[in-house]
């Protein structure tokens, strides 16, 4: 035994366990008076935040839960959703923020497979809830207690569910001393769902030390300061919100709470409440280029977005930079956490052309400092892949920002850390820098006469079209090729192109067999956080093909 293990035990004066719920008990210690949620009409004060918080966290406790206990919240970006993000982890529970677009069979499912015993759900979803509460019942013999939240910037239909509205809740009992967290920081904080876009959905399960170190990596990240106004156009639903509600809570910054993501009440609200920062989706960042520019009159502040959920296209970070809005590009899955890398910018970068510089910050980068390990790697061989930026491989994260595995999947979990590393399913070549760039999903990739197609780069091609809106491309069969690239499009609001317009412009930047063989201007699928769901594009291509 080592002379440094005698005596040095960890004690109550020397180690805690990380919890990112420490964070809103220093902000109401050190900023109680500091503004930190914006809702409509509705101001609160850190200090309010967390007694709040403690009140919710004393009426789950008085409700019978308890550390394991599983919570699901149906909310959109409230002040309650924020507050479950406080209180429920306190009490050594588990949040699960369910997907406000989903159908009752898939929220019922969820709900049962990670037995939830409470649902605190918002007053405007409750023809969707009462249905997935009635199945719950009937076909998994699960009764859940029910609180309902009447937010007051919801003025349309909606009932109530439950015996408890949640402010009469809170009033009916006395904050918690403190929000704690749990006695181990291995312990679960969240369970969130992935698409289930082949079979059942994944439940992945997280941990409040990642929650915690990914909180700390947002900020160092983006190098946010102190007391940011954060916009909340990410819904709090997907992947915890990046884990910016506990970020923003360390920094004592603002939420600022949007129940509808929306182009005009975006920036409405970026210029009324001085918003210097948001996370989104392409999608979402398209809105705002494509706004009127008298919308965007009287933001004067530098405002910071961050970008992620899908590669951002070409066309979307530069369009962002002519606004004079600043884009950090961040990469990641649920399953570390949302993201852990980011494409770090150099000062080097700000002395090459507009085009590069696009180029440059549009890679997946490089792994957050707090993660250890990120790579490129021969999904076979396991063996690192050269950094040549032409070399395929699949993306692979290790590390404390990555999943405990999936709830009550111990086949997907050990295949998803097969040889040591979580494997994301992406490939990518890492190029000479050490910089990540993907290529496309493992299942996007489209093989057409022996020959690989990103449908990335394609993508990438049709947004430079100043008509484009939105686009994907998928694979479909082809009797000669084996596959072939269809583009599905949505043009911009008065935009007049023909496809043919389309494929005479992606020949000025493709190969010839990179090209789409055929342009479908249709509406295209996407989840609540604006990603593209290419499954059921490839369903339609599938099905057209076998039509034809």
């Amino acid at each position: 035994m080592s002379i440094y293990d005698q005596h040095l035990d960890k004690t109550a004066a020397n180690f805690a366990a990380l919890t990112p719920v420490s964070f809103v008990e220093r902000s109401a210690e050190v900023f109680g008076d500091l503004p930190a949620t914006v809702h409509g009409q509705r101001r609160y004060t850190w200090a309010q935040v967390r007694d709040r918080s403690a009140r919710l966290a004393a009426a789950l406790r008085a409700l019978g839960v308890g550390r394991g206990s599983t919570v699901s919240t149906m909310l959109p970006n409230t002040p309650e959703m924020a507050e479950a993000h406080y209180a429920i982890p306190a009490l050594g529970a588990v949040i699960n923020t369910l997907n406000t677009r989903l159908d009752a069979p898939l929220l019922a499912w969820q709900m049962n497979h990670c037995e939830a015993t409470v649902l605190i759900t918002d007053c405007e979803f409750a023809p969707t809830m009462r249905e997935a509460l009635r199945l719950l019942g009937e076909e998994h013999g699960r009764r859940v207690t029910v609180i309902d939240v009447c937010d007051s910037e919801y003025t349309g239909p909606g009932d109530r569910l439950g015996e408890h509205e949640y402010e009469a809740l809170l009033a009916a009992h006395a904050p918690l001393p403190k929000l704690e967290g749990p006695a181990d920081e291995w312990d679960a904080i969240a369970v969130s769902y992935t698409s289930g876009t082949t079979g059942d959905p994944k439940g992945v399960v997280t941990h409040h030390r990642g929650a915690y170190l990914n909180a700390v990596c947002n900020a160092a990240t983006w190098t946010m300061p102190h007391f940011p106004k954060y916009l909340w156009t990410l819904p709090m639903f997907h992947c915890n919100g990046w884990c910016f509600p506990w970020t923003v809570a360390m920094l004592g910054g603002t939420h600022v709470c949007l129940r509808k993501v929306e182009a005009k009440a975006i920036l409405d609200a970026m210029r009324e409440h001085g918003v210097d920062h948001y996370c989104a989706a392409p999608i979402v960042h398209n809105l705002l280029i494509n706004a009127p520019a008298e919308w965007r009159a009287g933001i004067t502040q530098k405002v910071r977005g961050m970008v992620a959920g899908a590669a951002p296209p070409a066309s979307m970070i530069e369009g962002m930079a002519k606004l004079g809005f600043d884009i950090t590009h961040v990469y990641g899955l649920t399953e570390v956490y949302g993201p852990a890398a980011v494409a770090v910018k150099r000062d080097a970068w700000g002395g090459e052309s507009l085009s590069e510089q696009t180029r440059l910050n549009g890679r997946q980068g490089v792994r957050y400092m707090l993660q250890d390990g990120m790579t490129v790697l021969d999904p076979e061989s396991m063996a690192e892949t050269p950094a040549d930026g032409q070399t395929m491989g699949e993306i692979v994260f290790r590390g404390n920002i990555v999943m405990k595995g999936y709830l009550k999947n111990p086949a997907a979990t050990g295949k998803a850390f097969a040889g040591g590393w979580f494997h994301t399913g992406d490939l990518a070549v890492m190029e000479p820098d050490r910089y990540v760039k993907i290529k496309d999903r493992s299942k996007d990739i489209i093989i057409s006469g022996g020959e690989n197609i990103s449908s990335i780069e394609v993508e990438d091609a049709l947004y430079r079209h100043p008509a484009v809106l939105a686009c994907a491309v998928v694979a479909r069969p082809d009797p000669k090729w084996g596959e072939t690239p269809v583009a599905y499009v949505e043009t911009k609001a008065d935009a007049q192109v023909s496809a043919a317009d389309l494929v005479a412009h992606c020949k000025t930047l493709l190969a010839g067999y990179k090209v789409p063989r055929e342009i479908r201007f249709e509406p295209i699928p996407k989840t609540s956080t604006g990603k593209i769901q290419k499954f059921q594009l490839r369903e339609r291509a599938k099905s057209a093909s076998a039509i034809e």
